[in-house]
């Protein structure tokens, strides 16, 4: 290979901009003498890559997707989630009005209605295509399986249906007026929802259960176990919108009198004056919240596998659809530079151009995660940050050069190559003698066959700007509709990691 010999002045440079990263890495020598000749080089490795089936990913969120969407390309793939709701501490239902103590507000001990609503604040595909949701309760406790191939039909039948609702992603029913009205402070008051009807009996057994066994309501625990174990949402109808669901929603409509400060309830005007004050009044009861188990699950077409199958480009794909995977050389960059310094090492991902030739095309993914292959699983469930040394993110460059660039992953590499050295070393170590290097090399890629293996996936990171800075407080796997079709696969071209290092002048 050719390396590119830089002269001092631009290597002095170098050293100025890089020489202090903490992504430089030392491969054979600790300390550069002064007196010595220090130069400057670059040279390129070819980098395999190749599309892998994601299968399933974890999915930590509190947000629910549902519906059907068909891609020409990709096939489709539908989403629908199971949910408990949370029962805050200490719960309480109103208490019936006593005239004697004036105590209490509600009018007669039953509930007026009952409804479970689905609240969502956007969505992908066709705002106006006709779909239909169906509502179940679940019948058997959530386990914290978080991976989007839970299987649904372990925790419902088909038989407990809560209730069927048809619906468009932008309900043309609601009136402009409505959908923009905002509160004294900006706020919006109207928010996307479907509401299933239930039946009053529904809520008075919810009320009549908390009257004989209070206990139930102490904290949602003591909910899911004994009263409510939570519902599954899924469109059975439509093909061609997802919805992004913030919330599911409990909702009660009770009867309340209208009672002065001393509790006396209120009497209507004339000629109705007998007759005590009324008001009827929604309330959230339940509700779908981070603190409770939220399970998403996807399923796609085997198309996605024909996609994994071509040779001469390579994909990432969301939701839980497609990786790249790269091997990165490890051993020939020991081999080559065993005794240098590691200033920089840059690899980067080119994206092909992607026509959006169909209505609602997918997206290129803004941010891609780069993460050594066997840390992905533990990653994610720690719920980990990048740490720029074994992970690492990057923005889509859509402007210049269509990349996704890592311009220095040298510490992942310098890990990786001290990792094998080390136990290299050990295992020599402890053979003596009968130490044989070429046995011991099969038996490790045999033992680590992900050991130079990174992926590459697309992500969605949140950040905390109260303190006037972007702070990262996390990073999960991309759930919304995208792809990008990547220069290299097993046939295509390859990738090049291009590596500065320096080394002694002769």
């Amino acid at each position: 290979m050719k390396v590119k010999h830089i002269g001092l002045l631009l290597f002095a440079t170098v050293l100025t901009f890089i020489g202090c990263d903490d992504n430089t890495g030392t491969l054979g020598m600790d300390m550069l003498p002064g007196s010595d000749n220090i130069e400057a080089h670059t040279m390129t490795f070819d980098v395999s890559t190749h599309s892998i089936l994601a299968d399933s990913v974890f999915a930590r969120t509190s947000k629910g997707y549902l519906g059907r969407f068909s891609d020409p390309d990709f096939g489709y793939y539908e989403c629908s989630f199971l949910t408990e709701l949370n029962c805050t501490d200490d719960f309480q239902f109103p208490a019936v009005y006593n005239a004697q103590k004036k105590t209490g507000t509600m009018a007669g001990d039953s509930v007026v209605a009952t409804r479970l609503v689905v609240f969502y604040s956007s969505w992908f595909g066709d705002s106006l295509n006709a779909c239909r949701m169906s509502a179940y309760e679940l019948n058997k406790k959530l386990e914290r399986n978080r991976y989007t191939n839970v299987k649904p039909e372990l925790y419902y039948s088909p038989n407990d249906l809560l209730g069927r609702k048809a619906y468009s992603a932008h309900d043309e029913a609601i009136s402009d007026s409505i959908r923009n009205g905002t509160d004294s402070n900006g706020n919006p008051l109207y928010s996307p929802h479907v509401a299933f009807t239930l039946s009053k009996k529904f809520g008075n057994d919810l009320l009549q259960t908390y009257r004989k066994n209070p206990q139930y309501f102490k904290n949602s625990d003591a909910f899911i176990n004994n009263v409510f174990k939570g519902v599954y949402i899924k469109s059975d109808y439509g093909d061609g919108t997802i919805l992004y669901v913030d919330q599911v929603a409990l909702q009660m409509e009770f009867c309340f009198h209208v009672v002065d400060s001393l509790g006396v309830a209120l009497k209507k005007k004339a000629p109705h004056q007998d007759q005590d004050s009324l008001a009827y009044r929604w309330a959230t009861a339940f509700a779908s919240t981070k603190e409770v188990i939220q399970s998403n699950h996807f399923a796609s077409s085997d198309k996605l596998k024909e996609k994994v199958a071509e040779t001469d480009h390579t994909y990432i794909k969301s939701p839980s659809g497609i990786f790249t995977e790269a091997a990165l050389p490890y051993d020939e960059i020991y081999q080559k530079l065993n005794n240098d310094t590691l200033n920089a090492v840059k690899l980067s991902f080119t994206n092909y151009n992607q026509d959006k030739k169909y209505n609602y095309s997918m997206d290129v993914p803004s941010n891609v995660l780069l993460l050594r292959k066997k840390d992905m699983k533990s990653f994610f469930e720690e719920n980990q940050l990048p740490n720029n040394i074994t992970s690492f993110t990057v923005t889509h460059n859509n402007i210049s050069n269509n990349q996704y660039t890592f311009s220095n992953i040298a510490r992942l590499v310098t890990t990786c190559i001290n990792e094998k050295k080390t136990a290299r070393n050990k295992a020599k170590a402890q053979a003596g003698s009968s130490w044989n290097a070429a046995a011991w090399e099969i038996q490790w890629n045999k033992d680590n066959p992900d050991w130079n293996k990174v992926l590459l996936l697309p992500v969605v990171i949140t950040y905390d700007t109260s303190s006037g800075s972007n702070t990262m407080t996390g990073i999960q796997h991309d759930l919304r509709p995208g792809y990008a079709k990547l220069v290299g696969g097993d046939t295509g071209s390859k990738l090049k990691l291009e590596v500065t290092y320096s080394t002694f002048g002769k």
